[in-house]
């Protein structure tokens, strides 16, 4: 349902299925710059559930589901150099989910056709220190505007090199960020037997729609170290405002796969995924509007230039007895985020997984699954020095019913 949902139709006629599951995603990110403490992110475990039901009624099978997509963040704390002196908490928080509506179609018994409709929520919490002069220049990459006090203040505050602005919206949810919004997705698939051993597949899923994501009590601090503010040398002024995060989307994902049951007691398993990252990560935006000061809006741009991703997997899964199944994989891939543009806020740089799973079955219609994901250590390094490191160990539990 969550990849290809022409799969369905692999279900026997007559049938439902229901699944529930829980995951785990650990990832461990490290932060380093010469001179500095290392700041390790305190964001080390993030829990999604999933539960889905489907049934099955001559060649057509429908049903429904609640996954989510992705997201993760990183919490550095009020003390790390990322907050460059400010005393403040740094961190984000990314949250993707999906309400999936799936039907499917036997065309033949050979040939099974699927789509699906998904509401998509998505949500972010943003805390995040940069010097007036990468402030400056996001602003450069939108539009600044102020009236009143804010008209001279800004600038004023934008070219001292010795500033700090701090940007937070943020909140203590675990289940949406403080910013959030509501979309949709749709997929395409088709599954089809070229013999009895040799199974084809393919999915088209399209990039999320997803309106701006909108926090109504966000606020912006100018640390004035420079006193170019008219108050005392270090005086902090919070702006309390609108902000909205532009156009943030999932990129399409086009791919393809095929299973062969190699032995009665052996599935060997091969996809490729094409995700088309340059079209929805080109740039980080953000506007924030203020009233205070006389008035103020900022359209901030950071460049991202994300690159295309490919994705390979292998597996395999051997049925040990009637009751046991163990699996195994490997899913190589690029790192889409060039080293020029990457943010010890969004280390989305991991490449490479491995994986073990296990499934048994308690009898005819009650399993358990449960899959173990290494991904190794990678390594890069930003043009301001600052060196990321990220690898991740995540998990799987699920239990099936049929009926």
């Amino acid at each position: 349902m969550a990849n290809n949902p022409a799969t369905l139709g692999l279900m026997q006629s007559g049938s439902n299925r229901l699944d529930l599951a829980i995951g785990g995603l650990h990832p461990d990110v490290v932060s380093k710059m010469n001179g500095m403490p290392d700041a390790e992110s305190d964001g080390t475990a993030y829990y999604m559930p999933a539960v889905g039901w489907a049934g099955k009624s001559g060649a057509l099978t429908y049903g429904v589901g609640v996954f989510a997509q992705g997201g993760m963040g990183t919490e550095y704390g009020d003390n790390s150099f990322l907050g460059m002196g400010s005393g403040k908490n740094i961190r984000t928080e990314v949250s993707v989910g999906n309400l999936i509506l799936p039907l499917a179609f036997d065309v033949t018994p050979d040939l099974t056709i699927g789509g699906s409709m998904s509401l998509v929520w998505g949500g972010m919490d943003l805390q995040m220190a940069m010097s007036s002069a990468q402030m400056g220049a996001l602003a450069a990459g939108g539009n600044l505007s102020a009236t009143g006090m804010g008209a001279a203040a800004l600038p004023s505050f934008m070219g001292s090199a010795n500033n700090v602005g701090y940007f937070d919206f943020s909140n203590s949810s675990d289940f949406s960020g403080e910013a959030n919004s509501l979309g949709w997705s749709g997929k395409l698939g088709v599954v089809y037997k070229a013999t009895k051993q040799l199974t084809l597949g393919a999915v088209y899923q399209s990039k999320t729609h997803l309106g701006d994501m909108k926090a109504s009590n966000a606020q912006l601090s100018m640390i004035d170290n420079g006193g170019t503010m008219g108050g005392p040398v270090g005086a902090t002024y919070t702006l309390s405002g609108d902000v909205a995060v532009k156009d943030f989307q999932f990129p399409s994902v086009l791919g393809l796969g095929l299973a062969f049951q190699a032995t009665p007691s052996l599935l060997l398993v091969a996809d490729y995924k094409r995700i088309d990252w340059s079209s929805v990560m080109k740039d980080f935006r953000l506007t924030f509007e203020s009233s205070d000061m006389g008035g103020i809006k900022m359209d901030m741009s950071m460049p991202q230039n994300w690159e295309d991703q490919n994705v390979f997997s292998l597996g395999a899964a051997f049925k040990v007895m009637p009751a046991l199944t163990l699996r195994g994989g490997a899913n190589l891939a690029n790192n889409p985020v060039p080293d020029d543009t990457v943010n010890p806020l969004f280390p989305a740089i991991v490449k490479n997984h491995f994986t073990f799973g296990a499934g048994y079955a308690f009898s005819n219609v009650s399993e358990v699954n449960a899959s173990l994901v290494h991904a190794p250590n990678v390594s890069v390094t930003t043009p301001t020095g600052i060196t990321i490191e990220h690898s991740q160990t995540n998990w799987q539990l699920m239990y099936s019913h049929r009926f």
